[in-house]
């Protein structure tokens, strides 16, 4: 017989916390993966990401030079263009990042009030999208990590707003692209903050408290015999929610997400990515930002340079495959076609290839993403999250990709398969 929901929603309180913390022997790799980022952090042609500047906050590592100059790199990002001009303000996702970064200084910034009250106009604006549109205008996901932002900051959000997150957790709404995980979690970590910083009604926070529960319970259902949940990259943020909400000390998923992690570090090769599983390696989620002590913090990081991937000579074929089932297309498989490309090619490259030498017959589209490039649209067909489809990448016969378009480089005959699915 299972344990009473209330006394799982309570047990974390009463364990200790050293069952969240990482194997005591990946600690050098996981150094070396913060060395690598705070050199990537260090090159100035690089653009300042604030997801960037929060992972290195949240390590137990510092080179305070180097994240000072960082962090006023990314002020001049953000703060300069409030003061010329209201037109083009950074998206939804990164302004919320970039508040959660000032959380994370020591000691913290007051953001300049003009970028909460964006972040609240944002909020509003996507909150009278999803009441005309059934979702908002940008995507869940980013509208979460706009709460969250606005709740470790201490600043109050309307409760129907809340209760809209709500309603699309538990009518399975919070799809986004091929995988729900990343969105799911956000939101959990959301609605944890809220209910722990009482910035809620008591009524609303118990609700909160037991949505957070269920999203923590969907994500360890995800999990593969791999130890995987969603996909490689999506799995630190189904970590930052055991962390956030203390169930890492109960859930048998967290270590086997973790042990996951660390076998395949080699798949977070980007300063993005990077950034995403850095602080669950530390034992940490967004949420402790806001409890970060400001002591003499340990000046002991030195940035490691990225060396530039080997040159392979030679060159390799990839069979690339189009397939559009039921209900979309008439016709399952539209392209199928060897790809001649260099021996060191991406993904990327071979479907860059492939619309050089087949420009009437192969074309696609790619959205930029913290991520990497994202595939939104094949042969004109475009992946839509109202039709609740996504164009799914898969190695030849059903593998799905578990890395983006950008790293993953096939193998010499290789046949890799887009598919348009439903999630």
């Amino acid at each position: 017989m299972g344990l009473p929901l209330v006394l799982l929603l309570l047990l974390p309180a009463l364990l200790p916390a050293r069952c969240c913390e990482p194997p005591a022997g990946s600690a050098g790799a996981v150094r070396a993966l913060g060395a690598r980022l705070l050199g990537l952090a260090g090159d100035p042609a690089r653009d300042p990401d604030p997801a960037v500047y929060l992972a290195l906050r949240l390590a137990r590592e510092h080179d305070p030079r180097l994240e000072r100059r960082y962090l006023e790199r990314l002020q001049d990002t953000f703060q300069h263009p409030y003061g010329r001009s209201r037109e083009e303000p950074p998206h939804t996702g990164r302004l919320a990042l970039y508040l959660l970064g000032l959380q994370a200084t020591c000691p913290p910034l007051s953001p300049h009030r003009a970028l909460v009250t964006w972040l609240k106009y944002y909020l509003e604006e996507d909150w009278t999208g999803s009441r005309r549109q059934g979702h908002p205008v940008t995507s869940y996901y980013q509208y979460g990590l706009g709460v969250l932002a606005l709740c470790v900051h201490r600043k109050r959000v309307r409760e129907e707003v809340v209760r809209r997150l709500l309603t699309a957790q538990h009518h399975g709404r919070l799809g986004h692209g091929g995988n729900t995980v990343d969105t799911e979690a956000v939101v959990a970590l959301a609605f944890t903050c809220l209910e722990q910083r009482r910035l809620v009604g008591t009524g609303l926070a118990a609700k909160l408290r037991v949505a957070a529960h269920e999203a923590s319970r969907n994500m360890a259902k995800a999990q593969g015999p791999d130890g995987i949940i969603g996909n490689i990259y999506s799995t630190p943020w189904a970590l930052q929610v055991f962390l956030a909400t203390g169930e890492c000390q109960t859930e048998p998923a967290f270590g086997q997400a973790m042990a996951a992690l660390l076998e395949n570090l080699e798949a977070f090769g980007t300063a993005a990515t990077m950034a995403q599983v850095l602080p669950v390696l530390h034992g940490r989620s967004y949420l402790d930002i806001a409890s970060q002590p400001c002591g003499e913090e340990p000046d002991t990081l030195t940035p490691l340079d990225m060396e530039p991937l080997a040159e392979v000579p030679g060159n390799k074929t990839v069979e690339l495959v189009v397939e559009c089932p039921l209900p979309w297309c008439y016709e399952l498989r539209l392209y199928d076609r060897v790809v001649p490309v260099p021996a060191s090619a991406s993904l990327l490259d071979v479907l860059q290839a492939a619309a050089a030498r087949d420009p009437r017959d192969f074309r696609f589209h790619t959205q930029d993403t913290p991520q990497g490039p994202f595939l939104t649209q094949v042969l004109g067909l475009e992946a839509r999250q109202e039709k609740r489809n996504y164009w799914q990448i898969l190695t030849a016969p059903n593998t799905p990709l578990q890395m983006g378009i950008a790293d993953y480089r096939p193998q010499d005959g290789e046949t890799l398969i887009l598919r348009l699915s439903e999630w």
